[in-house]
């Protein structure tokens, strides 16, 4: 029987020439797949996640969303960095929105990866307010009267009190996420995190993607961090840029697309 043949059979078999002689070496379908652990931005919540988390889970993929408060790049980075942590084994972190900039912030040494998902790329010292630079990119929609204020209880103020903001509920469909459905955005509306209004002030620290490979996903259409903003952004931390048709809340109209970038950075790490 020449090689070539007793290779193929004792891959059919599951095995390898390797493990019959006891070097152990593992078939590839028995390599483990890295985790991806998902957080969500500002005006959402994990179930934002739901349809990316079914695409990865079906390719094989353990999938964690991590719990984003939404205070504060080091508060929120602090958070995540000890979900990351907890994992065994390698993890391949993604952050939509200002998760980007949360996940900028966090440095684990499991981390292989890192996938920006219509998000912020911070750079040392850098808040969200000069990465929506009016005078370089198109105008954000994050103005008033989309943006609305509201006073919540927070513990770690000192005053015990916090300015935050939210989109408002009828206009969060036309400029958040007018490319999902009218049923879709309003559970996003009414599923939305407010975020601290000092999270958008406060400079981000030394970047993770400064020492880790980085992908970016670039909606075309985005109306709360303009492409051209994503653009600059992601070229400035040598990002490899996918751009598609969509809105800010791609990762709810187009899931097979951010799943699809997360496999690519998982091959290409």
């Amino acid at each position: 029987m020449t090689k070539p043949k007793l290779t193929t059979l004792l891959a059919t078999a599951g095995l390898t020439v390797g493990s019959m002689v006891g070097i152990g070496v593992a078939p590839a379908a028995a390599q483990e797949l890295p985790t991806v652990v998902l957080v969500h931005g500002a005006f959402a919540d994990n179930t934002s996640w739901d349809g990316v988390a079914e695409n990865l889970r079906g390719r094989g993929y353990p999938v964690v969303t991590a719990d984003n408060s939404l205070r504060g790049p080091s508060v929120d980075a602090a958070s995540v960095t000890d979900v990351v942590e907890s994992i065994d084994g390698p993890v391949v972190l993604v952050g939509h929105s200002y998760g980007g900039k949360v996940i900028s912030n966090v440095h684990a040494d499991n981390v292989e990866a890192l996938v920006y998902v219509a998000a912020f790329m911070p750079v040392e010292g850098e808040p969200v307010a000069l990465e929506l630079d009016p005078i370089r990119f198109p105008v954000t929609a994050l103005v008033p009267p989309v943006i609305g204020l509201s006073i919540v209880d927070d513990a770690s103020n000192i005053i015990g009190k916090n300015v935050d903001s939210y989109i408002t509920p009828a206009l969060f469909r036309p400029f958040f996420a007018p490319d999902v459905t009218e049923e879709q955005a309003a559970r996003m509306a009414a599923h939305q995190k407010t975020i601290a209004a000092g999270a958008l002030l406060e400079p981000s620290g030394p970047p993770s993607w400064a020492n880790t490979p980085s992908w970016a996903l670039i909606p075309q259409q985005d109306q709360i961090i303009p492409a051209s903003a994503e653009r600059f952004m992601a070229q400035r931390a040598g990002a490899q840029v996918t751009e598609v048709p969509g809105s800010h809340a791609i990762l709810v109209s187009n899931p097979g697309a951010v799943a699809d970038l997360v496999a690519a950075a998982d091959a290409g790490s």
